[in-house]
């Protein structure tokens, strides 16, 4: 049972849905908006984004206390996926400093909740690079869905996301993370997809 300084873990997905579906919705509106499936040169922008973002994460993903957490989340990981893909088309991973590498774990997990939230719609941005004669093996590996499906995957991650029982202030924190993770991908989009 949650102490006074402490929050019922029953519901951290839910209460990071609410506090960013704002923003979510419109990264996602300005994402599509920017046509990332137009062309080949436009998806290859949308790879670069993708790259960076999942950069980014690389640090929680390979992190053991968050994968203590999170049974197979290093197997969630994307990056090698996106930086195939990347190759495939004849591009050059970007480099730089990961914005995560260093969370601490709240901020961590509001990043990972990002990322992998992301993944849910893989199946439909697949069938958007098919349309460019893209696919599983060839430029669009990082959206091909894991063998037990996202579902599983996406409920197996909440699972360990529920997890941790945390201070009201650390669960501040898992939000500020997520909102850090949506700030921090809008700036992508506008860097390569502007």
């Amino acid at each position: 049972m949650a102490t006074d300084d402490t929050l019922s873990t029953t519901g951290r997905a839910d209460a990071l849905r609410a506090a960013t579906d704002d923003t979510h919705k419109a990264l996602d509106a300005w994402v599509m908006a920017a046509n990332p499936f137009a062309s080949h040169e436009r998806y290859g922008r949308y790879l670069l984004m993708q790259y960076e973002i999942h950069r980014d994460v690389a640090g929680p993903y390979a992190d053991p206390a968050l994968n203590g957490l999170i049974p197979g989340l290093a197997r969630m990981a994307r990056l090698e996926a996106v930086a195939a893909d990347l190759t495939d088309l004849g591009l050059a991973c970007p480099g730089g400093q990961a914005e995560a590498e260093g969370a601490a774990l709240p901020e961590a997990l509001g990043w990972l909740y990002v990322v992998e939230g992301s993944n849910l719609g893989g199946a439909f941005l697949l069938k958007a690079a098919k349309s460019l004669g893209l696919g599983e093996t060839h430029g669009a590996r990082h959206m091909v869905d894991p063998d037990e499906g996202p579902a599983a995957v996406w409920r197996a991650f909440k699972a360990g996301l529920e997890a941790p029982v945390l201070t009201a202030a650390e669960e501040a924190r898992v939000i500020a993370g997520a909102e850090a993770a949506f700030a921090r991908a809008h700036a992508l989009a506008r860097a390569w997809l502007g």
